[in-house]
């Protein structure tokens, strides 16, 4: 009987996580890896009989992992925009707007902001610590052209109306297309907040490479 095989993208899809979580398990011998050709496989029932026999500790990893991957699918190292100016909050979500449509993420900057500065005249997306959460106040999947998430740090901290008065220089601007992929994002980012040492590197970090890691790798740290 032929043993049913994934490649390394299929077990991933399986898993719900990255190509390279699986390539890392394979290194750690937690799969066995069979080769043909340029090609890595795993089988079947070795991925199956492992995710019905995981620990708690381990369903806990896998979980955070899968979230990690649905944090990359809207977060990638171009979407960070680093130290711009702006001398109040409607000249930081205009930068931020900017960056979209540069990104062409949006069609039009100018509504970008119209949209985002009336949500931020409802009640301030400020979360406190220095961090916003900016976001329109409707989904407007017809106008974002994909689920994404903006990282900005302006170079200088700017009055924000929020709750624990402090000013705003950490901007998250949240451009998704509906409830499920908003809740999510605000939770993994809330998440993140927890710990002072990731907030310290999202403000004070010149290298892109090191923001998307702590991003993403951090979440899995005890």
């Amino acid at each position: 009987m032929t043993k049913k095989l994934f490649t390394v993208n299929q077990a991933a899809n399986y898993l719900k996580v990255t190509d390279s979580v699986v390539k890392e398990m394979i290194k750690g011998n937690v799969f066995n890896s069979i080769k043909k050709g340029n090609t890595q496989y795993i089988e079947v029932a070795e991925v199956e009989e492992w995710l019905n026999n995981l620990n708690e500790r381990e369903v806990e990893k896998l979980a955070l992992q899968r979230s990690v991957c649905r944090f990359s699918d809207y977060f990638s190292p171009k979407n960070i925009y680093l130290d711009f100016h702006a001398e109040n909050k409607y000249e930081a979500i205009a930068a931020m707007s900017k960056k979209a449509k540069e990104l062409k993420l949006v069609k039009d900057h100018r509504w970008l902001y119209q949209v985002v500065v009336a949500r931020e005249e409802l009640v301030s997306t400020a979360i406190g610590k220095g961090v916003a959460l900016l976001h329109p106040r409707h989904f407007h999947p017809n106008k974002v052209k994909k689920p994404s998430i903006l990282f900005g740090r302006s170079s200088d901290e700017i009055e924000f109306d929020a709750l624990d008065n402090q000013p705003v220089d950490i901007f998250f601007m949240l451009l998704l297309h509906n409830d499920m992929q908003h809740l999510f994002s605000i939770s993994y980012i809330s998440k993140f907040l927890m710990k002072e040492a990731n907030l310290n590197i999202l403000k004070n970090s010149q290298n892109k490479d090191e923001i998307v890691k702590a991003l993403t790798d951090k979440v899995l740290d005890k």
